[in-house]
């Protein structure tokens, strides 16, 4: 069922398939995505660490609707993490 979330996602729009090893497709998920789709990166996180560090160092560098709930997210995973550390603004950034 996650995977069917994953690759129907609206996220993807742009992409032919979801390679969350591509770091461009996992900023879009984190951007854009829902909340299957985000539940099921959460799963897969627990039992990836270098998932845990991309996501990491995507929301404290990509402009993302919600870094803090990803931080919080990680941190509940066992990641070490600064909940206080800047994060970009997502609502003056434009592309």
């Amino acid at each position: 069922m996650a995977d069917d979330a994953l690759r129907r996602s609206r996220a993807l729009w742009n992409r032919t398939r979801c390679d969350l090893e591509n770091h461009e497709t996992l900023a879009q998920i984190l951007d854009r995505g829902e909340i299957e789709v985000w539940r099921d990166v959460y799963r897969r996180a627990k039992s990836d660490a270098r998932l845990r560090q991309r996501i990491a160092r995507i929301v404290l560098t990509v402009p993302t609707p919600l870094p803090r709930f990803w931080l919080a997210a990680l941190a509940s995973l066992g990641e070490s993490v600064d909940l206080a550390a800047p994060v970009p603004d997502y609502t003056t950034q434009s592309v």
